[in-house]
């Protein structure tokens, strides 16, 4: 493998298409649809971000050999990432007062605006995605098969079981064992669901699908020992979002339970392992290797 961060790949292309499709998606479903709740929407899914998740599913579908455009399944993907920041972010959660550098969504619009604001975003990411998938000529139940996965992400099985074992864990000295267990599901699973749905979007043969989850779930997990290294070691301005929360929250952490020299050991060996995976599918890509070292060199 090569030092994929030396390789000048510029993502700016990509995350402006998925910013098209997000645009898209908000004049085709709240156009002409007011009140709080919707502004709430709008808002949220307004607010720059890194893309990541969205990026890394045009990045699978390419690396499968796709050829269409699916930005708008990806923008089905960020709709969810959004609704999970705005539940993250409300006071009975992680109480933050801001996020992306301004301020988050209950500040602006009011916690009961946020949380309805959150529930619709889900059956909204849904409806995206499904017609998305559709869009792209997949049948009945290849696009079924999509909807499956984007949905078992995001809920008890994915990020809503993760984020309940989190506020669980808060107070109490968890293992490295569970410490994992809450961060693949809390983390993990929207990003492997990432790169599952590139590969099913491009039909991508069940060994190589297994490899992008893999990956997926690899990356996740070195994406957030990186939160949490940056947790301590960045300022706010720097992140965009509160630094210092889980020491405020009193949570288990990577550096907590390894020191930050042996956070970041863990986080490149999982990268290592990642990349390692793909490229015994002959799919490791110069953007899937950039991606896996980004998610650890990033510094907010």
């Amino acid at each position: 493998m090569t030092d994929a961060m030396t390789v000048p790949i510029d993502f700016g292309a990509d995350r402006a298409r998925v910013a098209r499709a997000l645009d898209a998606l908000v004049a085709r479903c709240l156009d002409g649809r007011d009140g709080a709740v919707y502004e709430a929407i709008r808002y949220s899914l307004a607010g720059e971000g890194k893309r990541l998740r969205a990026v890394l599913v045009l990045s699978a579908y390419r690396a499968a050999g796709g050829t269409g455009d699916v930005s708008d399944l990806a923008a089905a993907v960020e709709v969810v990432h959004a609704y999970s920041l705005v539940h993250d972010d409300l006071p009975c959660m992680d109480d933050d007062a801001m996020r992306r550098g301004r301020p988050t969504v209950h500040v602006v619009h009011g916690v009961a605006a946020a949380t309805a604001a959150g529930m619709a975003m889900v059956p909204l990411a849904a409806r995206a995605a499904a017609d998305a998938a559709s869009a792209l000529g997949l049948d009945a139940e290849e696009v079924s098969a999509i909807v499956r996965e984007l949905m078992r992400a995001s809920g008890a099985g994915g990020m809503i079981g993760g984020q309940l074992l989190d506020l669980e864990g808060e107070g109490r000295a968890l293992s490295l064992e569970e410490l994992e267990r809450v961060h693949r599901l809390k983390t993990g699973a929207l990003i492997e669901a990432s790169m599952a749905l590139g590969g099913l979007a491009a039909r991508a043969p069940a060994p190589l699908l297994e490899a992008f989850r893999r990956y997926g779930a690899a990356i996740g997990l070195a994406f957030q020992i990186a939160d949490d290294v940056l947790d301590i070691t960045a300022t706010t301005d720097q992140l965009g979002k509160t630094a210092g929360k889980d020491v405020e929250y009193r949570k288990s952490t990577y550096p907590a339970l390894l020191g930050v020299a042996g956070a970041k050991a863990r986080a490149e060996a999982l990268v290592q392992e990642a990349c390692a995976g793909l490229q015994g599918q002959g799919a490791l890509t110069p953007e899937l290797e950039f991606l896996a070292r980004f998610v650890v060199a990033r510094r907010s």
